[in-house]
This record gives C-alpha cells, structure tokens and sequence, in this order.
C-alpha cells in the first residue's frame, strides 16, 4: 500500500523505527510537540495536511493519522478523496502504552497525573505531559462553569469527585520505551520527579499500536477506518473512543 502517515514527532523514533521495516511505502509528516497545547491549532495542521494530499495527485491508499483524539484535536476530521484510519485512543500516551486498557489503569482514577517519555522529554521544555482525558470528557472546567451549567450541588459533587482528598503522594509516570534506554532519559526524569517530591513510577511502554498502524494491520476493535465522505466522531467513552459520521 502507499500511505501517508500524519503524527506528532513525539512518536518520530518509534514511527520511523516501523517504517523502516514496513512492507508499505509512505509519506511521513509531523507536527510539534507543542501544537497540542492548542486543539484547535492542531487540527487545523492536520487538516491542511490531509487537504495537501488531496491535491497532490498522489494515489494514496490511506490517511493514517498517528494520534488519539487529543483533546478532540482529531474530531471532525474527514477526507473527500481517501480514508483516514486512526487508533482508537483518547490521547498519544495510549499509542506509547500499547492499549487503552492500559491507558485507562494508569490514568482513570486520576487523569491529570503527570507522565513522560523519551520522545516528549527530548523535545521542548515543558518535559512532563498531562493527559488530556479530562479535557476529552468534559472535565476541564471551573466550579463556576458546572455551577452555571449543573446547578451548586452537581457542581460540588463533581469537584469532590475530580478532586478527592487522598494521601496517596504526588507521582510521575515514566514510560520507558524499546530501544530509548542509552538516551539516559529515565535517570534525569528519576532524579526531576525527586526534585518536585514526586515519587517515580516506571512503566514500560509498548509500540504495538504503533506497528500495527504502520503495518495495516487495522483491528477494527483497536483502528477506526473513516470512509471517504465521513468524518471523525467522538464518543466519549473507554471502549470505542471514536465512531465515524457523514460530512454535512
């Protein structure tokens, strides 16, 4: 197949590192790191990407998109000309982990625990991310914002349960991936989280999801494959994460 892969050069030591063994040839692309500070920015880069391909003339038999859904960076993208497959993840840390199972043990019950990885440690100084699982589910607002919407008893409750009272100590997930351990990014990030009084939390990573999307190997379980015509649909949930829908 010929492709054109779409990702974050968070991920670029273990794209490449898949690439290079494909069966498939490819046109690689890859925004920054810090575009996902802003959703929207980011998928107006993705979109202008996928809109170059269209007119490239280049007969692609995919899009593949290396994300999750980003903080709904990824919502509401489509293709007229090809489709687009995407891992079904709600954010890049799943694509590192190898599962959103494994995503939801780590982060469910507090997902804006800090983690790193090689790939975001080495670029920018904004070195430990935060998932962007409250964010994708509505979680990210003030208790005003929920007062206004839900009322002040809702409001509380949900702060109560964003937030709970807990003795478990600051932690910093590390995700340590095949290949990266000569790059001594696990020792500096060991000795950061001792500095800030966190406690180092090691897990290792998996590029399963990585090569299988690399290598069209798309389980429909674990890939969302958006036909031409349709577009990205979230839905806000641990199991399918995204759906497909018609282009208005």
């Amino acid at each position: 197949m010929y492709l054109k892969l779409i990702t974050c050069n968070v991920l670029l030591r273990e794209v490449c590192r898949e690439v290079a063994s494909s069966p498939h040839t490819f046109d690689l692309y890859f925004t920054e790191k810090g575009d996902h500070e802003f959703c929207d920015r980011l998928r107006s880069l993705i979109e202008g990407e996928i809109r170059v391909a269209e007119e490239s003339g280049k007969p692609y038999d995919a899009i593949l998109l290396g994300y999750g859904l980003c903080g709904n960076a990824t919502a509401g993208l489509g293709s007229s000309r090809f489709p687009l497959v995407l891992p079904r993840a709600h954010d890049c840390c799943t694509l590192f982990l190898g599962s959103k199972q494994k995503f939801r043990e780590l982060f469910a019950s507090n997902p804006s625990r800090p983690f790193a990885t090689p790939g975001y440690l080495e670029r920018g100084s904004d070195r430990f991310q935060t998932s962007s699982t409250r964010k994708f589910l509505g979680l990210d607002k003030s208790y005003e914002e929920y007062v206004a919407l839900y009322g002040e008893e809702n409001a509380r409750y949900i702060m109560e349960t964003l937030s709970p009272k807990t003795s478990e100590e600051p932690t910093l997930v590390y995700i340590a991936m095949p290949g990266t351990d000569s790059l001594g990014w696990e020792e500096r990030c060991r000795a950061e989280a001792e500095r800030e009084g966190k406690r180092f939390i090691r897990v290792q990573g998996d590029p399963r999801l990585i090569h299988k999307l690399i290598y069209g190997e798309w389980d429909p379980e674990e890939f969302l494959l958006v036909p031409q015509g349709q577009k990205i649909a979230p839905l806000y949930d641990w199991d399918q994460v995204v759906t497909s829908k018609p282009q208005l």
